[in-house]
């Protein structure tokens, strides 16, 4: 049954467009014409799920079904969610307005820890059990998948089934095997996840029981019957240039974060950054055509009309075909006023040739990412750049115009000094004293260099993950250290930093286990959500929430774990070994890098996906 959502409600809200649906390129079916409704579950607010680049594949992808409608669904916004509870309006679905309650499938994507407690909002908003111990056969089945995935723990009592990987071919086998098992008589929930489990890549939580040691580290992880697979391995699409990828995008009525078109250049990462979990999670590295993107790109820009292309990936210039694609792409959009966007640049190197062609359009700030302010700190982390690809970069971009820099940095890293974080300060100062090295007429007015420096939260399947995060304290230290350092030498450098008490969070659901499942709960029962959102998080009541657990805070940030301690994730197969993490991580302390991918293959295990850089 459609909900209808008065004006007078729509008129009292924020952005009222975030609720009405109805966008250019969304695509409206009868429910009565199809067997399987999918509510595609972002949870966070409209112009933020409307950026992202998975949910534009596999919402394209599912609808092209014709058994199958996907929808979208977003967090309400706090004011909406008022009038929704006063008014008793069920979580709906955007193309229908139909509550989603009564779908066979929600699925969330999961992009960052700090939006969990929107899950059991957008949930508990729906009207459908948070634990998935007591939902009913006639509950729809909630799912999740995404990079947060890698570590489902931390969500296994709220969700279903995970599938691990990429996700285009995999939903389409979970789709088909619902809809054999729907046409069934006996339509019993617990045998469907049975069956579901046997799909590579799928993780069943209830089908797996995990015991503790006395010093609340994990004893034993098993599933339940012998029949169910012990290590869940990812799914990985092997050949780019096949897989689904949608020739026309909803274009929103109102602004998004990455309000453009996309273009995906490729999937992993050569470099090996020893702090950056998707580097490693994403690999093999899996490149796409030139050829393929521009024909891609022309129908976009003709289906959408949209005046920006932005090239996605991990690393864009690394892509191979970049000049190969960027070249024909900037010659034909030129005259049509479209401009591009490159993205993820490394400093050693960048290419003002291309920059200024592909800007000339529009001109836009540039982004450089060291990391750390010591070449010492840069080969711990495995960054592969020095402090004169930075100054020579900067000194590239400040010779053709550019004006502007953003230079990102980390605090916390292993090993990191306090002469490293000074480092950083000096790096700026010397990309500050570059720009007056560029004669006047060549340089662009009004310098701008911000430094921004987030804290490590170490992550699974990384050489990190290992590591004990900095505590609160340490990191507010740091942060105010590289403060004074920054005052002291330069006014028109300025700075901004992460807070330190979200990363304690983030970093306790990075690396958690089921029991901090419970404090997720009782978080969201205290009135916790958006905390990614600064003006709501209410770090107090995480705290009450942490200690209702019974476990010491510092047990899953701060403690360092030993190399055969089993890890909460240690049954999901990302495809890079637990023995090339150990030795990455010595290599770290010892500090040595590793050569990317493609100077010299360096055993990580992703071979046995037989895919992309691995092969060819």
């Amino acid at each position: 049954m459609k909900i209808n959502i008065s004006d007078k409600i729509l008129m009292s809200v924020e952005k009222p467009a975030r609720y009405t649906g109805g966008e250019f390129n969304s695509i409206a079916k009868k429910s009565s014409d199809v067997n399987i409704r999918f509510a595609f579950c972002f949870p966070d607010v409209y112009e933020i799920g409307m950026s992202h680049l998975g949910m534009k594949i596999l919402y394209h992808l599912l609808n092209n079904r014709e058994d199958t409608w996907c929808e979208r669904v977003f967090a309400p916004w706090t004011d909406m969610e008022q009038k929704m509870r006063e008014n008793n309006i069920p979580l709906f679905a955007l193309e229908s307005k139909e509550a989603i309650r009564d779908f066979d499938f929600l699925g969330f994507t999961l992009q960052y820890e700090m939006s969990y407690t929107n899950i059991l909002n957008m949930l508990d908003l729906a009207g459908i059990p948070l634990l998935s111990s007591e939902r009913k056969d006639s509950d729809p089945f909630i799912c999740a998948g995404g990079p947060c995935a890698c570590n489902p723990e931390p969500l296994a009592d709220f969700i279903d089934f995970f599938m691990i990987g990429d996700g285009e071919e995999v939903i389409n086998e979970v789709m088909d095997l619902y809809s054999n098992w729907k046409n069934e008589e006996s339509k019993r929930r617990d045998e469907f996840l049975k069956r579901v489990s046997r799909i590579e890549g799928v993780y069943v939580p209830s089908l797996y029981k995990v015991e503790y040691n006395l010093d609340d580290t994990i004893k034993s992880f098993a599933p339940v019957n012998p029949t169910y697979p012990s290590i869940i391995k990812k799914r990985v699409v092997k050949d780019l240039n096949e897989v689904f990828y949608p020739d026309s995008i909803i274009v929103p009525f109102i602004e998004v974060v990455h309000d453009r078109v996309m273009l995906e250049l490729f999937r992993g990462c050569i470099r090996g950054c020893r702090f950056c979990q998707a580097g490693y999670t994403y690999r093999p590295v899996r490149e796409k055509d030139p050829n393929k993107l521009l024909k891609l790109a022309r129908r976009l820009v003709k289906n959408t009309g949209y005046e920006e292309i932005s090239l996605v990936s991990l690393s864009s210039s690394d892509y191979s075909g970049l000049f190969d694609l960027c070249n024909p792409l900037i010659e034909e959009m030129e005259p049509e006023k479209v401009s591009l966007s490159l993205p993820s640049l490394r400093v050693d190197n960048f290419s003002l040739d291309l920059m200024e062609k592909a800007q000339k359009v529009r001109k836009s700030g540039l982004t450089f990412a060291p990391e750390a302010g010591t070449q010492r700190l840069r080969d711990v982390i495995n960054k592969g750049v020095t402090e004169e690809d930075l100054v020579r970069s900067a000194e590239t971009a400040f010779s053709g115009g550019w004006s502007g820099i953003k230079l990102y940095f980390m605090l916390g890293l292993p090993t990191e000094q306090y002469e490293d974080i000074e480092g950083i300060a000096q790096l700026a100062k010397r990309v500050e004293e570059t720009y007056f090295s560029v004669p006047k007429e060549k340089r662009g007015k009004g310098l701008r260099i911000t430094v921004s420096a987030s804290s490590l939260v170490p992550k699974p399947f990384t050489p990190f993950q290992w590591e004990g995060q900095n505590t609160i304290e340490e990191l507010k230290e740091k942060q105010r250290y590289l403060l004074n350092q920054i005052k002291n030498i330069s006014r028109s450098i300025s700075y901004n930093w992460h807070d330190a008490e979200l990363s304690y969070i983030e970093s306790i659901f990075a690396r958690g286990d089921r029991r901090v499942g419970k404090i997720l709960l009782n978080a969201w029962k205290s009135g916790c959500k958006f905390d990614g959102w600064g003006e709501h998080f209410k770090f107090d009541m995480w705290m009450e929430a942490i200690q209702s657990i019974g476990v010491e805070t510092s047990f899953y940030s701060h403690r360092k774990r030993d190399y055969d301690e089993i890890l909460p994730w240690d049954h999901i197969n990302m495809g890079v070994t637990k023995e090339y993490l150990i030795k990455e991580s010595k290599r770290a302390n010892m500090e040595q890098l590793t050569s990317n991918c493609k100077e010299a293959c360096s055993g990580c295990g992703a071979q046995v996906f037989e895919g992309g850089i691995c092969i060819e």
